[in-house]
């Protein structure tokens, strides 16, 4: 049986929609489930019961489209994708694999001890990063601060996470970062990384309740007029935390009435002497997951 993935679409005849991506076919099911927060809402405590409900609402009431019309650029009078988030907050976990440790140690003008130790604490690091309705989708424009010098993308496996804390999916996240920002005081966090166009997120979210990371390789690759500027990949192996302790820690004095995403960090990093121009294109394939492309404006 193929994956379902749950997704969010914009099409000229019908408007935002939320949809059932069934192998090449887009089930738009809207007219039943409004937005992904009623769908992670009612799947509290029986998450496959809720998946398998949905493809058979696919199936059977859903107005079928052709998913490979929704790869384009978002306009007025095109179809295309949005980001799969709408209710949601989206959150973010820091410093969760070595390569980010050293990174930003590297980075930091203070010598980046802070960043040693969370990486060996047992809380993580977590901060907000964007609202559901304010995230970027596959084929928009992602910010750079045009204060900062120093800007690049994060690719990260993010978690579709219902009101119950239980996982109902992953999908693709982009969390676009100012290192020279965060690097001159960490206390400039949230300017380095909650801003205009700051956060990229799609094309959908696979359905896969699972407390365990998938085994599977983050790609990233950043083109410049059609030359490839810097490429990596990263095993979600290296991830050092876990997911039932992140979302502990998230949970705690909490709470996500209509589900939350959480980013989950990133061990791609491109060097020092690289920094993002608007023009650019990011392209980060998680596999088994999906691809997020997005072009880069400065904001």
């Amino acid at each position: 049986m193929t994956t379902p993935i749950l997704t969010r679409f914009y099409h000229p005849a019908r408007g935002e929609g939320v949809g059932v991506w069934l192998e090449d076919t887009v089930y738009d099911v809207t007219e039943h489930l409004p937005t992904v927060g009623a769908f992670l809402r009612n799947s509290v405590g029986h998450i496959q019961e809720a998946i398998d409900g949905l493809v058979v609402l696919a199936r059977e009431a859903g107005v079928p489209y052709g998913a490979e019309q929704f790869n384009a650029a978002p306009q007025a009078f095109v179809p295309h994708w949005l980001a799969p988030c709408d209710e949601q907050e989206v959150w973010a976990a820091g410093v969760t694999y070595e390569r980010s440790r050293a990174a930003r140690q590297e980075e930091a003008q203070d010598g980046g001890d802070i960043y040693a130790r969370v990486y060996q604490a047992q809380r993580p690091e977590l901060f907000f990063k964007a609202q559901g309705k304010r995230v970027i989708g596959p084929w928009g424009e992602v910010g750079i601060r045009a204060d900062a010098t120093w800007n690049v993308p994060e690719p990260e496996l993010a978690l579709v996470v219902n009101p119950g804390m239980e996982v109902v999916g992953f999908t693709v996240g982009n969390d676009m970062s100012s290192r020279d920002i965060e690097g001159e005081n960490p206390l400039y966090l949230p300017q380095a990384k909650v801003y205009k166009a700051s956060c990229g997120m799609g094309p959908g979210i696979v359905l896969s309740p699972s407390n365990e990371w998938p085994h599977t390789t983050i790609r990233l690759s950043i083109s410049r007029s059609d030359q490839v500027m810097f490429s990596g990949e990263v095993s979600t192996a290296r991830i050092k935390r876990q997911i039932p302790g992140l979302l502990g820690y998230l949970g705690r004095s909490a709470e996500f009435p209509d589900g939350v995403m959480l980013l989950t960090g990133t061990g791609i990093v491109p060097p020092s002497d690289f920094t993002l121009q608007a023009g650019d294109v990011t392209t980060i394939t998680i596999d088994g997951i999906g691809t997020l492309a997005n072009t880069v404006k400065v904001v």
